[in-house]
């Protein structure tokens, strides 16, 4: 056993980073695990433990470590790269993998910003003091297992003693029943009509015992349908007709699902082109545009890498961004902002043939990140280092109005 202090916590970003360009995790996890050996309470090789083997797929065994890890330690420091500190963060995250928090650390890696990570959820003990801060920031994204930690927060945060970004009731109208129901009649925005239901009566339309109307008023074939609380298109399927749900229920498990009209967001060159939009106290930033032939585009499997002229449209769409994208749907996201309210937001959204800003989700937990690979994406770098300067500005701007500077 050894006295010597513990080593600094490694974090998400440098460890999802390494994930992303491939790098040796099992030497790391065998560190890790060497660690603990001699220092059997050293939280932070837990936590860093549990995200590695997160991102080598145990997820359970990772899910367990992080657990012990929380019992230790609530309140995780990870100093701030450059020198002197101008700003301390206290972000409040929950347990999870890595689609629970908002993942700060990409945005403030390299920054002058002191990040306090705070632990908070059942069985996890409250500390009795916080570290000084000047801010503090709800990272706890909204899903099924958070929204009672988020609705915990409503009270507690109404009267904390610095400011507070991201509140969760704010949070709380990311779902996607709630965000639906946010933006209804929202003018140049397309939020397609949605609706929670169950495996019975999604069976009883499939058998034709029910009509599409009973389920989705006012929709037409063809539909989007998922398991309620399911992410990054796990277990999301068009429905053409009624029959093909049936096949649809024999391979996807789960007992709640939302349906919702498909919205056919093709280009006039028969491309689908999905934005994510970073939106920050209601200005918005390009941090990518996914092209694809596919009607459900995710970046890492959209015509990206392979297609030297999506990668040109991506990198002109970023440069031109505040007199293309941003200017055609200023309005619309003025008043996505209006409606949400969220300090920091990202939106996963398209275009609809009519020229209206097409909503396909938005929540806070999306990863905004300059790990793309320079060679491929030369335009890639200083656009993202433009997202995270907006961002230390925002939080820098916040902690300044509160202090009267």
């Amino acid at each position: 056993m050894t006295n010597a202090p513990n080593p600094p916590l490694i974090g998400k970003a440098e460890l999802i980073t390494r994930a992303f360009r491939q790098q040796d995790l099992i030497s790391l996890q065998h560190e890790l695990v060497r660690r603990l050996e001699e220092t059997p309470n050293d939280a932070h090789a837990m936590l860093d433990l549990s995200m590695v083997l997160l991102l080598n797929g145990q997820r359970e065994q990772s899910l367990a470590m992080q657990g012990y890890a929380l019992k230790v330690q609530q309140v995780y420091f990870m100093p701030a790269k450059r020198q002197p500190v101008t700003l301390r963060l206290l972000v409040l995250v929950g347990p999870g993998d890595f689609m629970a928090n908002t993942p700060l650390e990409f945005l403030v890696a390299d920054s002058s910003i002191d990040l306090y990570l705070l632990y908070l959820g059942p069985g996890i003990a409250v500390p009795k003091s916080l570290p000084p801060h000047d801010l503090a920031m709800v990272a706890v994204g909204e899903n099924v297992g958070n929204r009672k930690l988020l609705q915990g927060l409503v009270e507690p945060l109404g009267r904390w003693h610095t400011p507070v970004l991201n509140s969760p009731e704010k949070v709380l109208k990311t779902s996607r029943d709630g965000l639906h129901a946010v933006l209804r009649g929202a003018p140049g925005i397309v939020s397609p009509a949605l609706a929670r239901t169950d495996r019975l009566a999604l069976e009883e339309l499939a058998r034709g015992a029910a009509n599409l109307q009973d389920v989705l008023p006012e929709a037409q074939f063809p539909i989007l349908a998922r398991p309620v609380d399911s992410n990054a298109g796990e277990g999301l399927a068009k429905i053409d007709a009624p029959d093909a749900l049936t096949a649809y229920l024999e391979t996807t498990p789960g007992d709640d699902f939302f349906v919702s009209q498909f919205v056919d967001y093709r280009d006039r060159d028969g491309l689908y082109r999905k934005y994510r939009i970073v939106l920050m106290q209601g200005k918005p930033y390009l941090a990518h545009l996914g092209i694809s032939q596919r009607w459900m585009v995710h970046y890492l499997n959209a015509d990206m890498e392979e297609s030297a002229a999506n990668r040109a449209e991506e990198g002109e769409a970023m440069r031109n961004f505040d007199d293309g994208f941003g200017a055609r749907h200023a309005q619309a996201l003025r008043t996505f902002h209006e409606r949400v309210g969220l300090d920091y937001v990202i939106i996963d959204c398209g275009e609809t043939p009519r020229g209206e800003l097409l909503v396909f989700e938005a929540d806070t937990c999306g990863i905004v990140h300059d790990m793309d690979p320079e060679d491929i994406y030369p335009y890639k770098k200083s656009q993202m280092h433009k997202v995270f300067a907006a961002f230390q500005a925002m939080l820098a701007d916040c902690a300044a109005r509160a202090s009267g500077a």
